[in-house]
């Protein structure tokens, strides 16, 4: 690298790639700060490598084959993510009882800004927020590590199956086996069908409006109106999760009666519609950061509503602020 200036010229090229790698490591490893910790080990062990890079083929193949390899190298250490519907049972409020796991058990929210590369393609678009929703995040955990990456590279960002056994070394009948294979396994755990916010219809704002007034106003008969009778709540880190809306209700008139006179603030997550929820302080002056609420919308009503509680690693990630004046 004798000349001077061809440490920025890489870093720029590199750089040009950060976010539609960190949204194909995000679908592999269901977390966003493992996401960009792999993406970072893909861009330093690009530029070390980069004088043996013969350009055979593209930067872009190049940087996801080393991608790829680092994913691979991370799911193989055993990390796979979860909700907490895909390890427990609901459970009735009546004997509800919150039991925390660690952080590495849950699969992660994250923005889509720093997932979704820029397109003008709406048909790319609404595939990419459609491929980060939790539903569909938590069916590819049930993926081997290698069927994850092919349907990744297939259906998501539609490479020729040529390309994808050049970049796994692998055979083409290979890898349109493992997709078959992978197909399968997402027919039998159905990811739920959520709406995405593509942008958002009149009739998916006026839902979200009323559930603001709702929550804010702690009206429960018309926050059951919105909710599908077989709705679910969650909370990582806690396990705990509640089915119906007479028992999501029951809860909130309950334990969660904390939340009463919270405030919510529309931000967006997984494609879909989120909220950042703030509590009303114990000091009595403002509000302070309570959960990333992610909302899940089919048919018209609230399908699913997960309140990610670690709001000291999300509302930094989602650059929210850390405390709202009254």
């Amino acid at each position: 690298m004798s000349d001077l200036a061809a440490p920025t010229d890489i870093d720029a090229r590199l750089e040009g790639h950060r976010r539609e790698l960190t949204g194909y490591c995000y679908r592999m490893l269901g977390s966003a700060f493992e996401a960009e910790d792999a993406v970072q080990d893909t861009m330093v062990r690009a530029w070390r490598s980069f004088d043996r890079f013969e350009g055979r083929s593209s930067l872009r193949s190049w940087l996801y084959r080393i991608a790829t390899n680092v994913c691979l190298d991370m799911l193989n250490a055993g990390n796979k993510r979860a909700r907490p519907m895909d390890l427990t049972e609901s459970t009735p409020v009546a004997q509800a009882a919150l039991n925390s796991r660690p952080e590495m058990t849950w699969l992660e929210p994250v923005p889509d800004g720093r997932v979704l590369a820029s397109v003008e393609d709406p048909a790319e678009t609404a595939v990419g927020r459609e491929t980060i929703r939790l539903a569909f995040m938590a069916a590819l955990q049930h993926l081997p590590p290698k069927q994850r990456a092919v349907l990744i590279l297939r259906e998501v960002l539609a490479w020729k199956a040529a390309e994808v056994a050049e970049l796994l070394e692998t055979t083409v009948a290979s890898v349109n086996s493992a997709l078959q294979r992978a197909r399968s396994t997402l027919a039998e755990a159905e990811p739920a069908a959520t709406d995405t916010a593509d942008p958002l219809d009149e009739e998916q704002q006026k839902l979200l409006a009323r559930y603001v007034s709702a929550f804010e106003g702690y009206d429960m008969q018309a926050l059951t109106a919105l909710l599908h009778e077989d709705a679910t709540l969650s909370m990582p880190p806690y396990d705990l999760w509640l089915r119906g809306h007479d028992d999501i209700v029951g809860w909130m008139l309950g334990v969660g009666e904390v939340c009463r006179g919270s405030r919510l603030v529309p931000v967006v997550a997984n494609g879909t519609p989120a909220f950042a929820h703030y509590h009303p302080s114990q000091s009595g002056e403002g509000f302070d950061p309570w959960a990333l609420m992610v909302i899940e919308i089919t048919e018209g009503r609230v399908a699913g509503i997960t309140s990610f509680l670690d709001v000291e690693r999300w509302f930094p990630l989602f650059d929210l602020p850390p405390k709202l004046e009254a």
